[in-house]
């Protein structure tokens, strides 16, 4: 039964991705509860039917009073035996039916699929943002957004069905009972409700933006952390252990006052309540017991009536609690909208074709990107690269080297100009297509959290084991791969490498990313300082296994230790988002200007012109 109740819905099942999802609440989940629609309808009924079940007996119980008031004790098996033992039957038998088959479809079709689906389609519309999207926001928030929302819409839609649909129908139908056993009964239990209805406004309109707001705040209060924490060597480094804590505590208390304020108005709610539930006692109860001694209602009436308020009374606590969680799981979903639904700016053209790579051309026409308004960037740079040529890329801190890098990966769209590979326009081309071209090792050599050998097989993850072990060996990393260990027990390309590469030193790091590239082969080959965590005696072992890797392909560049670069075909140094100096090593040389200045500088080979970060804010 589990099992058929689990795959009534496909929480993975196809739909069509959009680039601007809805970002109002409603319009949202409406669109994220197309798969359950027929559940939903069979869960609504269902609520209703164990709420007629729960009214029923109510009924019945009264008219048991009044049969046990007059029915003769010797004949009363004869006269009402076959009612009573069917009556028995079904509270024995069919009733846990029933009420098994209400909760499976909560607990086991709806539930662990909802929020499945939920998160499995946030997810999915997150990765598809840019870099740039990434970079402008806490890598944590973001995170617990995609963890926050999908169990809060699961438990919305839970209390929908369990309590909502469900006091709905009991309301209704105490209405009709109370009318059914005398029509003045049911006027203290329709004023009742006004003031109930009263009450639940007053809350949910306070409930729903108190809630965000205390979402929002823990979100921050995870992305504060989740930054001290990512960034662990800088804090220990610079000793700002303390630092750190005040800047966590800043955001800590004010999802303390957040969630305070939120707790007042259940405190308020609760007083309220008990005053209600008081008057609703008195009012049926004594109004019951009024008619009675009038002699208009019958002992049965006033049994019922007293049951179904004390039932009322304990059940109101319930449903403002439900009620209360609806609109504070709505509330911790509007947060997550924020990020979930935001649109999709960086995507694929209309039509868009995979990249038809045949000769590595790149042509680059009056580019000019600053990142929305910085100073630093591209100005109108205008360069050509040929099929196969190596170039080196040169300039200063800012200059704007590793903006035309991310502009060719297209992680950003260019403001002004174009970029053409063997005549194609990268914007009208997939980003899978483009990217799988090309192949990148960057200064930044971060790994996932996986193993060595789960981070070299990104670069191709159909490779055999004998290919990923000779890219390694390649890369000077086989040795020491060997004798990597984990925690866990794991051994050489099983270890796992920690979050971003962080157990392995900057050189291992880097060299097992020239592996991954390696594996990659792609045509073009772009090298952001590829070397720089290497020592000498291991950079002069793969220099020549670099220099071969970059045998038939067209390479981009770009270093400060400029002999890594002096043997390439041409040199192009970048000043102030343009270029300024343009040809050989010699050639360059020996025009006396600014990469002359570089190299008669440098000592040993590097470039002293700063840390060559090249931020978004570049």
């Amino acid at each position: 039964m589990f099992r058929y109740l689990e795959n009534l819905v496909d929480p993975y099942v196809a739909y069509d991705e959009v680039d601007a999802p809805p970002t109002k609440l409603w319009p949202f989940m409406r669109a994220y509860s197309q798969p359950f629609k027929k559940l939903f309808i069979i869960a609504a009924l269902m609520s209703v039917v164990v709420a007629a079940v729960e009214i029923g007996l109510i009924f019945y119980m009264g008219r048991i009073v009044d049969i046990l008031g007059q029915a003769d004790r010797a004949s009363f098996m004869a006269d009402y035996g076959f009612e009573v033992i069917a009556v028995a039957l079904f509270i024995v038998f069919l009733r846990p039916v029933i009420q098994a088959f209400d909760v499976g479809l909560l607990n086991n079709a709806i539930l662990p699929n909802y929020g499945t689906l939920f998160r499995w389609r946030a997810h999915k519309h997150v990765l598809r943002q840019s870099v740039g999207w990434f970079e402008n926001d806490f890598a944590g928030r973001i995170a617990n957004r995609i963890m926050q929302a999908p169990p809060a819409a699961g438990e919305a839609v839970f209390q929908v069905f369990d309590a909502i649909t469900f006091s709905l129908a009991y309301f209704i139908g105490a209405v009709i009972l109370l009318g059914d056993a005398d029509p003045r009964l049911a006027l203290p239990l329709a004023i009742w409700l006004l003031l109930y209805a009263m009450l639940v406004g007053w809350t949910m309109k306070r409930v729903g933006p108190a809630s965000k707001a205390a979402a929002d705040a823990r979100s921050e209060v995870t992305g504060r952390v989740v930054d001290s924490y990512t960034n662990i060597h800088s804090v220990k480094l610079f000793a700002h252990h303390d630092r750190e804590i005040d800047f966590a505590k800043e955001s800590i208390e004010r999802a303390r006052q957040t969630f305070a304020r939120e707790m007042r108005i259940f405190t308020l709610m609760d007083l309220m309540l008990m005053t209600l539930n008081g008057l609703l006692i008195v009012g049926v109860v004594g109004w019951a017991i009024y008619l009675w001694m009038q002699g208009t209602a019958s002992v049965g009436a006033v049994a019922a009536a007293t049951a179904l308020t004390l039932r009322l009374n304990a059940m109101t606590g319930w449903i403002m609690w439900a009620l209360s969680s609806f609109f504070r799981s709505l509330g911790v979903v509007s947060e997550g909208l924020e990020t979930i639904a935001q649109p999709i700016t960086l995507v694929d053209q209309t039509g868009a074709t995979e990249l038809d790579l045949t000769e590595g051309r790149i042509e680059i026409r009056d580019l000019s990107h600053h990142y929305g308004g910085a100073v630093t960037g591209l100005d109108g740079l205008t360069l050509q690269i040929g099929t196969g040529e190596k170039v080196g890329i040169v300039g200063r801190s800012g200059s704007g080297k590793s903006t035309l890098v991310k502009l060719l990966l297209r992680f950003y769209d260019a403001e002004k100009g174009a970029i053409l590979i063997d005549g194609q326009d990268i914007r009208t081309v997939t980003q899978d297509s483009l990217r799988s071209h090309i192949g990148m090792v960057s200064q930044e050599s971060t790994l996932l959290h996986r193993s060595v050998r789960e981070n070299i097989l990104y670069g191709r993850p159909d490779a055999t084991e004998a290919q990923v072990i000779d890219a390694a060996k390649r890369a000077e990393a086989h040795d020491f791969i060997l004798d990597l260990s984990d925690p866990e027990g794991r051994r050489g390309y099983d270890a796992h490498v920690g979050e971003r590469g962080v157990k392995l030193s900057g050189g291992q790091r880097q060299r097992i990313t020239l592996a991954r590239v390696m594996l990659k082969n792609a045509p073009i080959l772009v090298l952001d300082e590829a070397t720089s965590a290497l020592d000498s005696e291991v950079e002069a072992a793969i220099q020549d296994t670099l220099y071969g890797v970059m045998a038939g392909k067209t390479v981009i560049a770009i270093a400060h230790r400029l002999s890594t670069i002096a043997q390439l075909d041409r040199i192009v140094v970048i000043e102030g988002g343009k270029i300024v100096e343009n040809g050989t090593h010699d050639a360059l040389l020996a025009q006396n200007g600014l990469y002359a200045g570089f190299w008669q500088r440098q000592s040993g080979g590097f470039l002293n012109t700063g840390d060559d970060s090249d931020e978004a804010a570049e």
